[in-house]
C-alpha cells in the first residue's frame, strides 16, 4: 500500500522534510517514488516554509495512495496558502 508521508532530512536540530509517496513497509528515510515538496518548520525570512504541488498529491490519492494525519494536515494548509493570495 502507497502512502504520503513525511521523509526527514537536514542536519541535528535543524529538521527539514519531504512530502514523499513511498510504500507502507518502507522504513522512514527509505526508498521513495515520488517528492511532492518540502516542508520547514523552522523557515525564517524569505524562505517559504511549505512547498507543496497539490495537483500530485490529488494524482497520488486518486490512484490510492492513503496520506498519513501530518501530511494531511500539510496539504490543507497548503491548499489554504494558494487560495488566500486568490481571494486578496
Amino acid at each position: 500500500m502507497l502512502r504520503i508521508r513525511l521523509q526527514r532530512f537536514g542536519t541535528k536540530n535543524e529538521p527539514s522534510y519531504r512530502l514523499v509517496v513511498a510504500e507502507q513497509s518502507i522504513r522512514r528515510d527509505g526508498r521513495f517514488v515520488e517528492v511532492l515538496g518540502n516542508y520547514n518548520p523552522r523557515a525564517r525570512g524569505k524562505t517559504p516554509g511549505l512547498v507543496i504541488n497539490v495537483e500530485r498529491v490529488d494524482h497520488w490519492v486518486k490512484l490510492g495512495a492513503q496520506p498519513s494525519d501530518t501530511a494531511k494536515s500539510l496539504v490543507k494548509r497548503a491548499r489554504e496558502e494558494a487560495a488566500a493570495p486568490a481571494k486578496a
